[in-house]
Parts: C-alpha cells; structure tokens; sequence
C-alpha cells in the first residue's frame, strides 16, 4: 500500500534513493562490509565525500571560491558558528526576521555582534515575506529562504553588495540560483530537502574567513573544516552517502530547472484546489507562497481533526501543521510524486462534497 509522505521533515526521499541505500547498508561498494561500519578514511568513503562534494558544486555551478562541507549540528548550529566566524565584534549584521527559525538565529547571532533586524513580518503571523532596504554598512545579510511552519518563500533574492547568508534548509536544490555570487554562506540541514538527518550541508565563500578578533573553538572553526576536508572528526558517514545519492538522483533527472519545473507544477495543482475548495483558505501572502510547504486551513475548527483523519485513512501521512500554528501543511519537497499531489487534492474534492 502506497503511502502519501507530506511530512516537513524528515521528509520523503525517493524510493531509487532509499533502495540504493538499503542494498549499501547490507553490503557496500564491494567491500564486504555495511556501509555503517566503514572507515570514514577509507578510500570508498573518500570517494563518497568528494562525489558529494563535487554535484553540489556542478548542480549550484561553484567557483574554487567557495568551500562545500558536510558538519554535523543540524542549521541551528549554523546560527552561531555564522556570525562566530565571519561576524567580528564590531562589525554589524543585518537579518530578516521571517519566522521561527530566523528568530532564533538572531538570538544566537546577538552573542558575537552587532545585529540588526531589518524588516519583520511577525506582526502578520510572519504571513509573506517583508522587503528591506540594505545598508552598504553590513558584514552580511541573514535571510531564510523558505520557512516551513509558515509556508513562505523569497521568489527572488535581495539585490544587494552585501554577502547574502541564507538559511536554505527547506529548499535546498528546489530550484537554480541565478546569482550565485550573492552568497557569502549557505547552509542547509539536510533533512528535508537532501537527504536524512544527521548532517547539515555548508557553503562557504573561504575570502570571509579569518578576519575576526576571537578566538574561535578548532570544532567551531570553518577553516579547521575546509582544511580537513569535512573530515576533521568522524563525519556522519550515511548520512553524507545518502545525501551523495540524492545529489545524483538530481542530476540523473535533469537537474535544478527540470525540478524547478515540477516543483512549481506540484505547488499550482495544490494551490489552485485551496482557492477554489469552500472549506479551504491558503495562510501565506499569495506572491509569498512557498512551493515546499503548502500552509493551509479549513474554515470550520470542528472540521479540521476529522479531515485529518479521512487523509490519514486514505494513506496521507504528515499533513497537520506545526504545533505552534496548527492547521496544515503539506511539504511538497524534490522527492514528493505528483501523484501524491493529486491525491491529495482529490480528498480535498471530496471531504468538500461532504461537508460543504
């Protein structure tokens, strides 16, 4: 029985992805040995970790000028070891407070600098995605690019000279970045757009390190790192060889803009059916809505336990919203079929018929 994995994350993989990496955990690379007990100085492992390294780099079309590194900490580690590496004591950093995890990032980044909060959207229930002038002054500017509790998503990234550094954990590799010399640093947990939790993907340009007045813990170090090739300690090594073959499923189907393609064809199908559905209301700004986690509600509270219950009956899994919101969500991320979208939609179609 096919089950409908609408789950924020950790989220679906697909199932080529999932098989490979099953076969690997029985045997891998000819080894003999599980893939969960191999040597992460192994050359089969080595061989992982710069294959990894090296379709990031060709599906986001890199320059030498950026490191790609696997760490370990899931992305709110990266809201410290930001700022703690690139942010010096004076210097000032402007951030976007677009949702939770935004929010979060500016308490950490507090500890080590000056921060500024440029535009906030909290006052709507961080319902779109606010537009601020950016100062020259700044060491970087902190977005999120997708923000899973909310459902909102920059269509397109700030016009600026500043060094952009996005929090892209939610949509990662959903679609190409045009100007990837915006960025100064991004970085992503893998779990739900990538692969399985357990190691968060960093990209860092190499020119912005070095440059603080602090003394920074070697383990907290970009440039401990970029020196041991993501290697320094033993890194999570499934969870890099999952993300690997993730990475290649990618490219084998097309890459960022077919994906891009069917992400937003996934997205109109569902979008539409919440316009036009009567129980049904969409929760971000229309021009804001992401196309990785759908937000919506249902006009009557008493309904809204019994539509979980006949998706959950007809093998949807993952549809209620975050706790601190409620209603539902429905993560649409690379790996999701369209035809999880459609079914979906045809429940939507029918719980209307019976309770409208």
């Amino acid at each position: 029985m096919t089950k409908h994995n609408f789950f924020a994350g950790p989220a679906v993989l697909d199932r080529s992805v999932m098989d490979q990496a099953a076969s690997a955990v029985g045997t891998f690379d000819d080894m003999g040995l599980s893939i969960l007990e191999i040597s992460h100085r192994s050359k089969q492992f080595v061989a992982v970790m710069e294959e990894a390294e090296a379709l990031v780099r060709e599906l986001l079309n890199l320059s030498d000028d950026y490191a790609v590194l696997f760490l370990t900490g899931g992305a709110s580690s990266q809201f410290f070891m930001v700022p703690m590496n690139i942010l010096a004591s004076g210097d000032t950093a402007g951030y976007v407070d677009t949702g939770t995890w935004s929010t979060k990032a500016i308490k950490e980044a507090k500890l080590y600098g000056n921060i500024e909060v440029l535009a906030s959207s909290k006052e709507d229930g961080f319902n779109h995605i606010p537009k601020p002038d950016v100062p020259d002054h700044l060491r970087y500017l902190h977005i999120t690019s997708n923000n899973t509790i909310y459902g909102t998503q920059y269509k397109g990234f700030p016009n600026t000279s500043v060094p952009i550094v996005a929090d892209m954990s939610s949509d990662i590799f959903n679609r190409p970045i045009d100007d990837i010399s915006k960025f100064g640093v991004i970085y992503a947990g893998a779990q739900k757009n990538l692969g399985p939790a357990g190691t968060t993907l960093v990209i860092v340009r190499k020119d912005l390190l070095g440059k603080v007045d602090r003394q920074i813990p070697t383990m907290l170090n970009y440039e401990t790192h970029i020196a041991k090739n993501s290697s320094f300690n033993t890194p999570p090594v499934f969870p890099i060889y999952v993300c690997m073959l993730s990475l290649r499923w990618l490219k084998a189907n097309g890459g960022l803009k077919v994906m891009q393609a069917k992400n937003d064809a996934k997205a109109k199908v569902l979008y539409d059916e919440i316009d036009r559905n009567s129980l049904f209301a969409g929760v971000a700004a229309t021009e804001d809505r992401s196309n990785m986690n759908v937000t919506f509600t249902i006009n009557n509270a008493d309904l809204e336990g019994k539509f979980l219950d006949f998706v959950t009956e007809h093998d949807i899994m993952g549809l209620k919203g975050h706790r601190s919101v409620g209603g539902f969500r429905a993560s649409i991320y690379n790996a999701l079929k369209t035809e999880s979208v459609h079914h979906l939609v045809s429940l939507m179609k029918e719980f209307e018929s019976m309770h409208a």
